[in-house]
């Protein structure tokens, strides 16, 4: 009997039906709680302060939520399955399609939660930007807490509190005490010299120092005011010959700045102790004497001279000093050098300074009073920079030290450049002149600015002992040494090399060979003992037309090698030159070595570079002349030593009247129109002598020299007074005593011109001048 299996289905049918739908609902209650109970966990976690506690309850949330959503991601995945195996049975009963239809709806209402989940997701996330906003301000809170903490702190400070042993006197009369002391306390630390004073941060030292040494305050019962510092008259001084430079040494140590100069002075020690020996023998140099100011008591009978080169300092920034090892320029180091070995072996006391900050230290410039008084100089050495970081410091104070000052300056500074009002109406302005001091105030490398005066420097080519038994047995060669130790200075040179590699073998102490001819030895760059041996080997010692004015020519005159200068066509000058723009004078250059050039032959032959006849020529006299090693008087240290104390003694630019050089060294000349006294007094073997122009400047004194003044006047409107109209028989006289010029001339006048002899070799000083 066939069975009847239709029963059984509905009975299956049925009861799947049921379990599925109990299913379902039991599904639907526990994600729709879900949800609410994980809101509700979020809600509790998310109101806790603690912060670290926050992040870890949210990570456990975090964790608990993905771990829903994967349980709903299967339990759906699984409906899915269950109903598509349904839909696989031939069920027609509409019953089951509704009961299908309600599976689908309950799907849409999960997909429902489901987004509802991500909203959540999102909730979640800006719990998290909640989180971090609370902590941005709970930050603000504690700065805001510090701010409040420090300012409880300076409240307390501004509070002077009172020591054990030292109560805060009565204030009437001193009405600004209690302010000083609150700045006292909050500022004692912001200059050492405070601290040097004793202020220590206590009361009883702030009180101290403001009734003491300032006199803000009431004094403490039982103590007494200090007496102010003197400054001590003292009517002479004896400066002594040095026979060594221990001093000197001492006080350059750890000044790096002066490391090259300091290497120059060792290596010519018993150089200049030697000349110092001759010098005193040959003139009285015990007796010494003139007038200072001296500052306290303990300091010794000495006239007192800060040095100040301007150049190696920090702020100029020009790296001069630092490169002088390596083939920089030396000029004005070797300058520097041998001024203050001159300055130091005649006995004054040397104060060198390399810094704005050295300069305020020198003239006591702080908050506090000095303890004694500041060291008053007697002159001061600077260069243009150093001027102007000395008016820095000084600010307008610099002008009580104006007559004291000296100016080191190479190549010069005529007197329509350094006058500030005829440049600016002139447009001679450059960044080296309008100084206004007179012009005799800056000291020259060359005595070619009679206007100014001439400082010089040292030749080195003595010799100590042993590096004279070093080099005796040196012999001269077949050779020539070029005078140049940038390999940029040989470019464009290569004929004229060629043409006097004709006849020598030629050497170089040149910073990089790779510029330079291959037929060139190369010895790099050396010290200046080398140098020397390297002259003393050579015949010819060749100029390459730059650098202008060096030293380096007159050291191979010492040595017996004679210099190869080359002309300068045209002549050089600020109004043509590049190198020579912006230097506060129009001093025209004629060869590469002026100074050397009124030499003469033959130690100097003038030639034409580009000239191969004038070039030949020049070597083949010099190849037949023996010359003996030849230096200027004024270029040997005995020479620097005599003209530097005669300037110190005798030149005195503070007087009105002054009295050197003597009126008996004058001698009056006129120069036709067109002519400068430089110029005239040339012509007759003189020197132009500016400190004669007062004199010279009035008629009753150009009288004696036969100039008839028939009418006179006084002007500020020509640079070549004193001169004379020969028209109108007028005499000009000069109303402002800065623009007297040797250098300067007129067209349409005859300038009546002060000259004066002068010691051979030593331009600087008249015959009567010692």
């Amino acid at each position: 009997m066939p069975l009847n299996i239709q029963p059984l289905r509905v009975m299956r049918k049925s009861t799947l039906k049921r379990i599925i739908l109990v299913l379902l609902g039991i599904c639907v209650v526990w994600c729709m709680s879900l949800p609410f109970f994980i809101l509700s966990k979020v809600g509790h976690e998310s109101i806790r302060v603690a912060a670290e506690n926050t992040l870890m309850q949210k990570r456990k949330v975090w964790t608990e939520t993905s771990e829903v959503q994967e349980m709903k991601r299967i339990f759906v995945k699984f409906l899915d399955d269950l109903l598509n195996n349904f839909e696989s049975f031939n069920f027609s009963s509409s019953h089951f399609k509704d009961n299908k239809e309600k599976l689908q709806s309950l799907q849409v209402e999960m997909e429902a939660e489901k987004a509802k989940g991500q909203s959540k997701d999102e909730m979640i996330k800006e719990l998290r930007s909640d989180k971090l906003q609370l902590l941005q301000q709970v930050t603000r809170l504690e700065e805001l807490l510090k701010l409040q903490m420090n300012k409880a702190e300076t409240k307390s400070e501004d509070e002077i509190p009172e020591d054990k042993n030292c109560q805060l006197p009565r204030m009437d009369g001193f009405p600004d005490c209690m302010g000083k002391l609150k700045w006292m306390n909050s500022m004692w630390k912001s200059d050492p010299c405070y601290s040097s004073y004793g202020v220590n941060g206590s009361l009883c030292s702030f009180i101290v120092y403001l009734s003491e040494i300032e006199s803000w305050c009431p004094l403490l019962s039982g103590r007494v005011a200090r007496p102010a510092v003197k400054t001590l008259k003292v009517e002479s001084y004896k400066a002594e010959v040095k026979d060594n430079f221990e001093g000197l040494h001492r006080s350059l140590v750890n000044k790096t700045q002066f490391s090259w100069i300091q290497q120059r002075i060792k290596s010519m020690e018993e150089i200049w102790v030697e000349a110092g020996r001759s010098l005193s023998q040959k003139y009285n140099l015990t007796e010494r004497r003139a007038k200072q100011e001296m500052s306290h008591p303990t300091l010794s009978l000495v006239p007192q001279i800060l040095v100040h080169p301007g150049v190696i300092t920090n702020e100029a920034d020009l790296k001069i000093a630092e490169n002088a090892f390596s083939g920089g320029p030396l000029g004005e180091l070797v300058q520097w050098s041998d001024l203050i070995s001159t300055l130091h072996i005649l006995g004054h006391n040397l104060h060198l300074s390399a810094s704005e900050g050295s300069l305020k230290e020198f003239f006591g410039i702080s908050n506090c009073p000095l303890q004694y008084s500041k060291v008053e100089p007697n002159l001061i050495y600077t260069d243009i920079i150093g001027l102007r970081q000395i008016q820095t410091v000084l600010k307008t104070s610099w002008t009580d030290y104006r007559c004291i000052i000296r100016v080191l300056d190479s190549f010069g500074t005529e007197p329509d450049f350094n006058h500030a009002v005829w440049a600016s109406n002139h447009d001679l302005k450059c960044p080296f002149g309008g100084l206004s001091l007179i012009p005799m105030q800056f000291y020259t490398m060359f005595p070619h600015t009679p206007d100014n005066t001439f400082l010089g420097f040292v030749v080195q080519h003595q010799l100590s002992s042993e590096e004279h038994e070093q080099l005796e047995s040196t012999k001269r060669q077949n050779q020539a040494l070029v005078y140049g130790k940038r390999a940029t200075f040989w470019q464009g040179k290569e004929a004229y090399l060629d043409i006097i590699h004709k006849y020598l073998d030629i050497h170089g102490t040149v910073d990089d060979s790779a510029l330079i001819p291959d037929y060139v030895k190369n010895h790099g760059i050396v010290k200046g003992t080398e140098v020397q041996r390297l002259l003393r080997q050579s015949k010819l010692f060749v100029g390459l037309s730059f650098p202008y004015e060096g030293p380096a020519p007159l050291e191979a005159l010492a040595n017996g090698c004679a210099f190869l200068n080359p002309r300068l066509e045209p002549p050089q000058s600020s109004l043509n030159s590049k190198f020579f723009k912006g230097k506060p004078n129009t001093r025209e250059v004629t060869s590469q070595h002026p100074y050397a050039e009124a030499i003469g032959e033959p130690y100097v032959w003038m030639v034409d570079m580009n000239n191969q006849t004038d070039v030949e020529r020049a070597i083949t006299s010099i190849l037949n002349h023996n010359i003996e090693p030849y230096l200027p008087y004024e270029f040997t240290c005995e020479g620097m030593l005599q003209r530097v104390n005669v300037l110190i003694e005798k030149q005195d630019f503070c007087s009105a009247a002054p009295s050197w050089p003597p009126l008996s060294a004058l001698r009056v000349l006129k120069a036709e129109a067109g002519v400068s006294c430089k110029k005239v007094c040339q012509r007759a073997g003189l020197v132009c002598e500016p400190a004669f122009f007062p004199h010279l400047n009035n008629d009753k004194n150009l009288a004696s020299y036969n100039v008839d003044c028939q009418t006179s006047e006084f002007s500020d409107k020509y640079i070549v007074l004193p001169a004379y109209n020969s028209s109108s028989k007028q005499c000009l006289f000069q109303q402002d005593p800065l623009l007297f010029s040797c250098v300067r001339s007129d067209q349409s006048l005859v300038r009546i011109c002060p000259c004066r002899d002068y010691i051979k070799d030593q331009i600087a000083l008249c015959k009567e001048c010692i």
